[in-house]
């Protein structure tokens, strides 16, 4: 599952930033919802998000720590 959220704003969700981020608005929010994890970017809160299963968000987490994208 993975669905686009045209106005997050308008979603009512608690957003948090990670305790990894620096201060600023240069990172990825998300929200704690159950059956989804919802992110979007800090420098626009009230712009889109997407939502992703907690299966896809974790594969693609991991893909990040093991460096699958280079970074």
């Amino acid at each position: 599952m993975n669905t686009y959220i045209p106005d997050s704003s308008a979603t009512g969700f608690s957003w948090f930033k990670s305790s990894y981020s620096s201060s600023g608005n240069q990172c990825v929010e998300s929200a704690k919802v159950p059956g989804m994890v919802p992110v979007r970017d800090s420098k626009s809160p009230h712009g889109p998000a997407l939502a992703f299963s907690p299966d896809t968000w974790s594969l693609f987490v991991r893909s990040i720590k093991e460096g699958e994208f280079g970074i």
